[in-house]
């Protein structure tokens, strides 16, 4: 099961209503337990742990939470506004390295296609393109801070 798969299965479950999930195949297990408020997922690898002696044997970790859902918060006119959302859970970086400049700014145009961000996962660094060509509002996540799967990162006018 790779990460695409795992991301989806917490967004059928979020969307499901369910309130617990529980999968385990012969080298993992997900459990996935949602709340009024929060998802929260527990990933095990068993086939790494059985390496470990007894007594360093970890529990179940949860991993961070997840929002169910981002606030309904956003203003009136913000909905005009295209959202540039995390297709992964990682670190989002504004720029590509710490003495370069940043890949957009506010108020810079960008076309379909042109990296906006990077977020490392797992030691990966994945290049984030826009889905949409227009003119960058609002910067809505911090650089070097975690973001979730399918986070707001940016607002693009598209007009």
């Amino acid at each position: 099961m790779n990460l695409k798969d795992i991301q989806n299965l917490i967004k059928f479950v979020a969307k499901s209503g369910a309130s617990e999930v529980k999968l385990e195949m012969e080298d993992i297990k997900i459990t996935i337990k949602t709340g009024s408020d929060k998802t929260e997922t527990t990933i095990v690898h068993q086939a790494a742990m059985q390496a470990m002696p007894q007594a360093m044997m970890p529990q179940a970790v949860p991993a961070q939470e997840v929002p169910a859902q981002v606030a309904e918060t956003k203003k009136e006119d913000d909905s005009k506004y295209v959202t540039i959302k995390s297709p992964i859970i990682g670190t989002f970086y504004r720029k590509p390295s710490p003495d370069k400049p940043n890949f957009v700014e506010v108020g810079d145009t960008v076309n379909v296609g042109d990296t906006v961000c990077i977020i490392e996962a797992m030691k990966l660094f994945n290049e984030i393109e826009s889905e949409v060509s227009g003119k960058i509002v609002k910067v809505l996540v911090d650089d070097a801070t975690p973001v979730e799967f399918d986070q707001p990162l940016f607002l693009v006018d598209p007009s």
